[in-house]
């Protein structure tokens, strides 16, 4: 059986490759996608990659990914340290889900060290790059196969 996996991405990814190199790493954000995609081929997963640089929006992804979804992988990027709404609706998501960051948010900004998501997620990768989101989807399809819905 197929697994169905939604992969989101907040505010400003849409410009990986172009920002913040030494943080973020050269890849685009095309390019990550694409990445994801070829993995999840490769692993028999459907995947949705998605990204909206609007809080609202990614709540009605996460709301709609209830009954479309068996696990959330989420790089909620800015709106991990100020969205109350994001980690809601993660919340009521009651399926795995496993926060990503390309870069450590634990060795930056004291502000950026605070994550609302990371006590309701599953799991957590942080600081690797790119290859953080194939980690991920490895480990989420891990987490499914293992009935850890």
């Amino acid at each position: 059986m197929s697994n169905n996996i939604l992969i989101i991405n907040g505010p400003n990814l849409n410009l990986l490759g172009e920002r913040e190199q030494s943080q973020y790493g050269t890849i685009t954000f095309a390019q990550l996608k694409k990445n994801c995609l070829e993995k999840s081929k490769e692993l028999n997963i459907n995947l949705n990659f998605s990204q909206s640089n609007i809080e609202g929006e990614i709540v009605n992804i996460i709301q709609d990914a209830r009954k479309k979804f068996d696990g959330i992988i989420i790089n909620a990027a800015g709106f991990t340290h100020t969205s109350v709404a994001i980690r809601d609706a993660l919340n009521i998501f009651k399926k795995p889900i496993i926060e990503i960051h390309l870069s450590n948010i634990y060795k930056r900004e004291d502000f950026r060290k605070k994550s609302l998501i990371s006590d309701i997620a599953t799991g957590g990768i942080f600081g690797i790059g790119s290859n953080g989101y194939i980690l991920a989807i490895i480990a989420m399809q891990e987490l499914l196969k293992n009935g850890n819905r």
